[in-house]
């Protein structure tokens, strides 16, 4: 890649997190809550629910522009890579890292993915429930979150429940509807000395569900 094209890559990166920061605000007039962190520097991985497309473009609103910059959402190869543009918008233009479900090499594996993107320290977004779920109860999560943090104990794991993503963006649909949003920034969570994987996993996802700031809302 040339001095130029590298020039002008960053750049559209730049704009196009800018730009989206700023839709997202003013779309859903997003408000950070949080409840047990605070805003840092500190390398981090950050584990959401995930109901729409655009929960990452939600959570991401809620970081300082400088950490936007150096936290990249992890994003179905599947979806995102089935054709060259919506490639081109996952990654060129939305930073996100594409990982597949159907890996057959090591270099695919997921987690060898994810963990080189920390090795340049970097911060992830990550959705341990695999999928898009509409629904205010969460799936199990799958193990990755537990391999990463075994893998990188250093690395912060930071629960974030993004409320009301699926009613501004519905499946299906590519125009958002105004209403306001919260994503709520919960405690690290950290693995216990000897704690087992699916205790672990468990747990992390009792401390996501209880960020729900309306759990008894009818969906």
């Amino acid at each position: 890649m040339s001095k130029l094209s590298l020039r002008t890559y960053t750049l559209l990166q730049t704009v196009t997190s800018v730009g989206l920061s700023a839709m997202a605000w003013a779309v859903t007039g997003v408000r950070p809550i949080w409840s047990g962190s605070e805003p840092s520097d500190r390398q981090r991985i950050y584990f959401a629910n995930h109901t729409s497309h655009g929960d990452f473009i939600l959570l991401s609103a809620c970081l300082s522009e400088t950490e936007r910059a150096k936290t990249h959402a992890i994003a179905a190869a599947e979806y995102w890579g089935k054709s060259r543009l919506r490639r081109f918008i996952a990654q060129d233009m939305l930073s996100s890292v594409l990982i597949s479900r159907t890996w057959t090499s090591e270099a695919e594996h997921p987690i060898s993915i994810m963990l080189s993107v920390l090795d340049q320290g970097h911060s992830l977004i990550i959705f341990p429930e695999g999928t898009r779920n509409t629904s205010d109860e969460l799936l199990p999560f799958r193990s990755g979150l537990y391999n990463l943090s075994m893998a990188r104990p250093d690395v912060e794991l930071i629960p974030c429940w993004i409320e009301n993503m699926s009613r501004v963006l519905p499946k299906g649909q590519f125009l958002p509807v105004p209403l306001l949003c919260r994503v709520v920034f919960g405690a690290p969570v950290v693995v216990g000395p000897g704690e087992e994987r699916r205790a672990f996993l468990h747990r992390a996802r009792a401390e996501l569900l209880a960020l729900n700031p309306r759990p008894d809302r009818d969906d």
